[in-house]
């Protein structure tokens, strides 16, 4: 069995972060761990609460992940401080292994996620990565991102600009661009109408990770992983007051 590891913050609601990433792991069959780096109080109606983990911890979980297993993908995501984005590359930067990077410093509607000294040193990131996964608020910030004119020459890695929302045959589509070598490839589904959005993003990236893992070439395992999301939305159980999770089991039957 593959195994893989989910370096993100903790969601007590059970939809995002790393309960969302292991849940996507099982998902497509491979064997997750996790390195936690921030623990959140909340729940699908907001976070009340965040308590960063220290960053010799942070290390110490990799490490004692790194000891016992041999890894076949991770997959980062919320870091929230220079500190902590600091300590994860002193622990990746000699591996092997396809990483997939969740940039997770802007939300969907634009709240801030990440301490404001920590993007730059977000970017360090960068090069250690096989695909990154920004949504377009990040994009923006991260690459002065511009739909409409749009290269993103010169970045470390292919990029992955998720949630763009496009018509096509009168038809609302949930279009993703992949940017790779000069080149621009979209990933589509059909725009649902549903607040069951909670963890979309983590639930994404985990099975990128999962797939790649799995020996799927890049866009294969976008375009599988597009349609896990879609279908855990499709499916969703309907739960909590707010923006509710994704039903991960659905998503991988369909």
């Amino acid at each position: 069995m593959k195994v893989v590891l989910t370096i993100a913050g903790s969601d007590s609601s059970g939809g995002a972060g790393i309960q969302a990433d292991l849940k996507t792991f099982e998902a497509f069959g491979v064997f997750g761990t996790s390195a936690i780096t921030v623990l959140t109080a909340q729940n699908t109606c907001g976070v009340q609460e965040i308590e960063t983990i220290s960053p010799s911890f942070v290390k110490a979980q990799i490490k004692a992940v790194l000891e016992d297993f041999d890894l076949a993908a991770i997959k980062i995501g919320m870091l929230f401080s220079q500190e902590i984005i600091e300590a994860v590359e002193e622990m990746i930067q000699d591996l092997d292994v396809p990483i997939v990077l969740d940039p997770v410093f802007i939300s969907k509607v634009g709240s801030p996620l990440l301490q404001d000294e920590a993007v730059a040193s977000m970017k360090k990131l960068f090069k250690y990565a096989t695909v990154i996964t920004p949504n377009m608020h990040e994009a923006g910030e991260l690459f002065e991102y511009d739909s409409n004119n749009a290269t993103l020459d010169g970045v470390a890695c292919p990029v992955l600009v998720k949630h763009e929302i496009l018509e096509k045959d009168d038809m609302k589509m949930s279009v993703d661009k992949l940017y790779k070598n000069g080149e621009m490839k979209s990933f589509s589904t059909p725009m649902l109408d549903s607040t069951s959005l909670h963890g979309t993003g983590c639930s994404y990236s985990s099975a990128i990770a999962a797939n790649l893992a799995l020996g799927k070439e890049l866009e294969d395992a976008i375009a599988i992983s597009k349609q896990f999301v879609y279908q855990g939305i499709l499916h969703a159980p309907a739960i909590g007051n707010g923006a509710g999770p994704i039903n991960h089991k659905k998503g991988i039957e369909c």
